[in-house]
């Protein structure tokens, strides 16, 4: 999922759709500073998809699949503070939060995203435990 989420930032639609979610982040909005709306959404594309892959050696690496999670951990506490820094994540004409947005719902699947990649983290490293590779 998080391979096929990261090839859709190379995409322009994909790159405009995130810019309001990082633009608005006290975290992250000085990132446009540095790069385009293109160029960040690419290189966040790049992470995402590296991330995907070291996430599929695990039966391989552990321990390399290990740093994946932690990437992937990273990425959607990431997501997952965008619901507290961009406007209308509550839906307005329902009452505000906790009736979500279009916005509010695309990011709150980003809680399970982050207990799978917890879950996929003790995993790895349960896994690396027997075995002497990366």
């Amino acid at each position: 999922m998080i391979g096929w989420i990261g090839l859709l930032k190379f995409t322009s639609y994909e790159a405009q759709g995130i810019q309001p979610l990082v633009a608005n982040s006290p975290f992250m909005g000085w990132v446009y500073e540095a790069f385009s709306v293109t160029t960040f959404s690419t290189l966040l594309g790049v992470v995402e998809v590296g991330t995907a892959v070291l996430l599929a050696v695990k039966p391989w690496w552990p321990k390399l699949s290990a740093v994946g999670s932690v990437i992937a951990v990273g990425l959607f506490l990431a997501t997952i503070s965008f619901l507290f820094t961009t406007p209308g994540i509550g839906e307005a004409a329902a009452g505000g939060f906790p009736l979500l947005s279009m916005t509010g719902q695309f990011l709150i699947k980003d809680v399970a995203l982050l207990g799978i990649a917890v879950w996929t983290l003790a995993d790895a490293l349960r896994a690396g435990r027997g075995t002497n590779h990366a």
